[in-house]
């Protein structure tokens, strides 16, 4: 279709930087204003509420996703979530050790990269690990890591997807976004903070409609991409330090746009600040997270948006095994922190600061 809009001088890459500068603005602002994190809704405090929030964003990205694919504007046929040969234990490896990881970080990759923009330190440190090390298990020292483990695969054939199973797409995108719908509406969220996560979800459906329809130039062809943060980590790292040689792309632009979204958020509600370490012991456990959730994020196939938010829209079978070991590695980590505490607290009964993430 871009080719129909007879520009010369801007290619079809060129324009999906543009289109997800806007996406990841958008996400940024409401992130934001949301505290939209996946781990929050697994471990945090107010994790009622978080799930509310999560589970309105994944109800609009299904139903927005699916009523695309409907409409005969994008098809996830030869997309990697529909590969035939799974990767099942580079999946589960990668989604427990991310889980983990952002348990360690207090916040998943998108709410860290927001974070960043709010000017907390420790979540931009956090932010430049998990992209080198992210770099690394893609194309660096920890490649054969991944290529060894996603050689363990399972040829599921046709049952990639639960479209495959008896009902069809429709009916199975129905299953979960009206499951999901119905705890939103009884997490006790106010209706203006449940209007946020829905236009948070739609932005999804606006990404893959965006790269795999509008911006289609069967000429130059781009992938079809929609929110996701591993992948666009580690791309934007290596433009960042070689953009002469590098152009952007679609995660350049998103990135950026979340950063700059999220800072003007901060700066409207006076919710600026700086913040950094407290300890050398802190700085240990972040930095583990990091590196845990940049392994992680590769072997799984992508993060809690990646995998999760964009991923289970497709209903590949693929991403909600990954965003299913998230939920456990993150559960099971957490568990561990509390046994610790626990431990830690029969010697001092002084209890420990934690970090507003």
């Amino acid at each position: 279709m871009f080719e129909s809009f007879g520009f010369e001088e801007t290619t079809a890459k060129e324009a999906s930087v543009l289109l997800a500068a806007l996406i990841g603005l958008a996400f940024g602002v409401l992130a934001q204003r949301t505290r939209f994190c996946f781990r929050r809704s697994l471990v945090g405090e107010d994790r009622r509420q978080a799930l509310g929030i999560w589970l309105t964003a994944l109800a609009l990205a299904v139903i927005g996703t699916q009523a695309a694919v409907a409409a005969g504007w994008i098809n996830f046929d030869a997309h990697r979530f529909m590969a035939s040969d799974v990767p099942l234990l580079a999946i589960a490896v990668g989604g427990l050790l991310f889980g983990a990881g952002m348990v360690l970080t207090r916040g998943c990759i998108s709410r860290l990269t927001v974070l960043t923009g709010g000017g907390n330190l420790r979540a931009a440190l956090v932010v430049l690990v998990f992209a080198v090390v992210a770099h690394a298990t893609l194309k660096g020292v920890l490649a054969p890591l991944r290529v060894a483990l996603g050689s363990v695969t399972v040829n599921m054939g046709e049952n990639v997807s639960l479209a495959a199973l008896p009902g069809g797409a429709l009916l199975w995108a129905g299953v979960i976004a009206v499951a999901a719908l119905a705890y939103a509406l009884r997490s006790g969220n106010r209706p203006g903070q449940l209007a946020m996560a829905a236009l948070i979800g739609l932005l999804v459906p606006a990404a893959w409609v965006g790269t795999g329809f509008i911006l289609l130039d069967e000429f130059d062809p781009i992938a079809m991409e929609s929110l996701s943060f591993t992948s666009p980590s580690a791309d934007t790292l290596f433009w960042t330090i070689a953009s002469s040689s590098i152009p952007a792309g679609f995660g350049t632009g998103l990135l950026g746009g979340v950063f700059v979204g999220a800072l003007i958020a901060s700066l409207f509600a006076r919710e600026f600040r700086w913040q950094s370490f407290d300890a050398p012991r802190q700085t240990g456990r972040y930095l583990t997270g990091a590196a845990m959730m940049g392994v992680g994020g590769v072997l799984a196939g992508g993060c809690t948006l990646g995998a999760g938010l964009s991923g289970v829209p497709t209903l590949s079978v693929a991403a909600i095994e990954a965003i299913v070991m998230i939920a456990l590695g993150g559960l099971a980590m957490q568990a561990l922190l509390n046994r610790s505490s626990a431990a830690d607290g029969a010697a001092s009964t002084t209890r420990q600061a934690q970090p507003a993430e």
